[in-house]
């Protein structure tokens, strides 16, 4: 179908004026982003929670520390959830990291902390293994906080 000149020029026109009052609409964007989380929620098996906070306190902690030391990791918090129901999560990990880009690593770079932490990659991945004896992952997610422009 071959639009005749005047009749494109109305469509266009036509649509131009739609999109218009959108735009004019758009609030001034009054935040910046911020530091990304991670969020776990884990479920320690009966009888298991000082075992997990062990592994927590061990490996996962060299982990974390090696992250601020390098800068990528800002904080981390191990959160226990007061009176969880059946199959809910009793511990909640929180890691704050400075931006997206510190999930950019390589796997020769992350191989390095788990050398650091278990002593070699073959261990890390037997205790990975292991840690499921003990505990359930029941979900997370990552956020990027929002910091509000003054």
């Amino acid at each position: 179908m071959k639009l005749l000149p005047a009749a494109l020029a109305a469509a266009t026109l036509a649509a131009s004026g739609l999109s218009a009052p959108a735009h004019a609409q758009m609030a001034e964007r009054t935040y910046e982003n911020g530091p990304v989380w991670t969020v776990s929620y884990i479920e320690t098996k009966p009888g298991h929670f000082d075992d997990y906070l062990a592994y927590l306190n061990g490996p996962w902690r060299v982990l974390q520390d090696a992250g601020k030391k390098r800068g990528d990791i800002l904080e981390y918090h191990v959160l226990a959830v007061d009176s969880p129901r059946e199959h809910e999560p009793d511990v909640v990990l929180l890691i704050e990291y400075k931006s997206m880009g510190v999930f950019d690593r390589s796997l020769a770079e992350l191989d390095k902390d788990t050398v650091a932490a278990f002593g070699s990659t073959m261990k890390g991945t037997q205790e990975s293994v292991k840690r499921e004896e003990i505990r359930v992952l029941r979900g997370g997610l990552t956020t990027r906080e929002l910091k509000f422009l003054k």
